[in-house]
Formats: structure tokens, sequence, C-alpha cells
């Protein structure tokens, strides 16, 4: 589905990725791991076309060269990204947030269906649908923020660390919510500080460190490599 070969980015006269190449496949689960300030946030940015800097190298979705594309432009094309730090809207209700995710499209029947299918997925955000998101706990805007992205309806799904500041029944819940998105035919690239629990969810991971893929493979090796066990799984 995605293939990005060969690609920098450069803020000002930081570079912030250094010839990243990776492949994402259709309707697999991709862990991006590493510590802050590795690239991953980067790199999803770049994907999106919302990166401030500037890029090289390619990005091709489906076949198609998409870099240096709007973010508008891969919403039609079939990506969408939930951020880092969520940025719902917090003064508009759940009901809005997740119209503002559909603002593209042009099928009311379709959008009404997609929300009832978000709301069977997030019963919690059903039953507060009236509330304003900003006086939602922190796994509530997480759950609004992951179903903001779903109403566009993406093949591909960004999550720019969904489990950042959550309790740890909330980071269960989204876990097992990122394997239902994907049983439902949606690839989904997981940028995520909880190793563990990313591998555990995912079919193939990346290793980030400063700014270069240090590593990959299957998930299932990876959470059993020694290195990535003693830096990110808590090993020895």
């Amino acid at each position: 589905m995605l293939e990005i070969s060969g690609l920098f980015a450069r803020y000002g006269g930081i570079t912030a990725l250094r010839d990243v190449s990776m492949t994402i496949p259709d309707g697999a689960v991709v862990a991006l791991l590493g510590s802050n300030g590795a690239g991953k946030s980067t790199l999803l940015n770049s994907i999106m076309g919302s990166i401030e800097g500037v890029t090289e190298g390619s990005i091709r979705l489906n076949g198609e060269e998409v870099r240096g594309k709007k973010p508008t432009d891969l919403m039609h094309r079939g990506v969408a990204m939930a951020p880092e730090g969520r940025q719902i809207f917090s003064d508009l209700s759940i009901d809005e947030n997740l119209r503002m995710g559909a603002y593209l499209r042009r099928d009311p029947d379709g959008i009404r269906s997609d929300r009832d299918r978000i709301f069977a997925l997030f019963p919690r955000l059903e039953e507060r649908h009236n509330q304003r998101a900003g006086t939602l706990s922190g796994g509530e805007q997480q759950m609004l923020a992951i179903g903001r992205a779903l109403m566009s309806r993406p093949q591909l799904l960004l999550l720019d660390e969904p489990s950042l500041g959550l309790a740890p029944l909330f980071v269960t819940q989204i876990m097992r919510i990122v394997s239902d998105i994907n049983a439902g035919g949606i690839a989904v690239v997981l940028v995520e500080q909880n190793a563990r629990q990313a591998l555990r969810v995912s079919t193939e991971g990346y290793v980030m460190e400063r700014g270069t893929i240090r590593m990959s493979g299957r998930a299932c090796d990876l959470s059993k490599d020694p290195s990535v066990t003693a830096a990110y799984l808590g090993g020895n």
C-alpha cells in the first residue's frame, strides 16, 4: 500500500529524517518504535503532507507518488491521521468533532452509517455524543481523535502516540480498538511509546534512532530481539 524510499526531512539546518525506507503492506499493522526525538512523528507528518520542513525522496501510495501533496489530497486518497496530543476541537461536541472528520465527504447516508459504526466501536462516545469534547477524559478524547480520523473512511490510518498519558486500562482498550480497526480492512501505522503493547497488536515493526531506520522485521521477532528487549521492553 505505502512505499517510502530514500526519505529525508529537514527543518532549517536540522535533518530530522535520513534516508528512511519502509513498506506498509495492505491490511498490516506496522509498529514504529523509538525514543523521543527519533523522528517517528516527523515520518508520519511527512506521509500526511503536514510537515513544516522540506522533504526529499519518494512516498508512493498504491503506486502513486504523493510526497509533497497536501493533507487534503492524502485524505482524498484514503489516508487519515490521529495526531499526537489528540488535537480535538474542545469547544465542539462529540457529534460536531466527528462531522469535522467527514468534511470532505458528500454522502450524508454514508456519514451517518459511519458515525453509527464509530459509536459501536466507542460506546462511551455515543453515551456523551452531545457533550463538549473538552470535558472528556484523556482516554475518551483519544477515542474521539481516532473516531474523527475514521470518519474520512481511510484505507490507511496513522496513529501518533495513542496511549500517551493514559491509564493502563485505557491503553489496553485503545490497543484492542487498533486490532478491531485493522480487522475491518484498514492498514495502521502505530507510533507508540508502549513498545510491548504495540508489538503485540502489530504484524511488522520498525525501530527508529536519530532519524534513521535501525531495525525492522516481524513484530513477533522484534519482541524477542535482545537489543529491542533491552531498549524498549524493560529487559536486561
